[in-house]
């Protein structure tokens, strides 16, 4: 199974301009010709799902979530008639291949990159395209380090005792190898640094970038360990993200 994360869809929504900038960038080098059936794995709230059927005039769009609130955002900013599904990325399964595979953001949350790839490559046809973006290796490390030090304190530090981080930053060389033996007959990944400034550096902080740590604490904890981890950055808040691109040809 996929990592399970309690998303807030509707947060992640009105949050999320800077997610949607980076996945444009990886929609705008995915070639389409406008008629292709395109799966977006991962889809969140919908944001770049709307750009990618917008770019699909004669085709159409699967988008699929892990995430019960991710799914009715997407529905509820794309409408009753898009295609969109609650399912593990791991476990899903499609009536037909599909001719491209969309996904940012999401690969970096799923600890089996072996088997997610292994299961891309059996949705797409024969030469189809995976173009994708994920946390790679050195992502947000330094913003964790600084938060390291909230984690560490009392009242908070029993909480992380047994506390494994979800998050899986893989690098190029390796993610090429494991394309590369799910069957891709070409793969070209690389990091790039995308260090970004949010524009509600709390909420961003809190819904995306240390979900996984605000969870895990009991309600009554959850905004003092924000408030510790805001005073622990200072400002302006910078997430020192590093995006894992690939692209891939089946």
């Amino acid at each position: 199974m996929s990592e399970v994360r309690n998303w807030d869809g509707k947060s992640y929504d009105r949050i999320s301009g800077p997610m949607q900038a980076l996945g444009q960038a990886v929609l705008d080098r995915l070639p389409l010709a406008g008629d292709e059936t395109v799966l977006d794995a991962g889809c969140g709230s919908g944001r770049i799902t709307e750009t990618l059927m917008q770019r699909l005039p004669h085709g159409r769009v699967i988008a699929v979530d892990m995430s019960e609130s991710m799914v009715a955002a997407a529905r509820e900013r794309l409408g009753p008639d898009a295609d969109i599904r609650r399912a593990d990325l791991l476990e899903m399964e499609l009536d037909e291949p599909v001719d491209a595979i969309l996904s940012t953001a999401t690969f970096h949350w799923i600890a089996d990159h072996e088997a997610l790839f292994r299961r891309l490559h059996a949705a797409l046809r024969s030469g189809g395209r995976l173009s994708a973006q994920c946390g790679g290796e050195g992502n947000i490390t330094k913003l964790r380090g600084r938060a390291a030090a909230v984690v560490d304190r009392a009242p908070y530090a029993e909480h992380f005792r047994d506390w494994r981080a979800p998050w899986n930053y893989a690098n190029a060389a390796d993610t090429e190898a494991r394309l590369r033996a799910a069957g891709f007959a070409a793969a070209e990944c690389w990091l790039a640094p995308a260090p970004t400034q949010p524009e509600h550096p709390r909420e961003f902080l809190a819904t995306i970038v240390l979900g996984p740590h605000v969870q895990h604490l009991p309600e009554r904890l959850r905004d003092p360990f924000m408030d510790e981890v805001m005073a622990e950055l200072g400002e302006p808040v910078v997430v020192d993200y590093v995006r894992l691109n690939i692209d891939a040809t089946a």
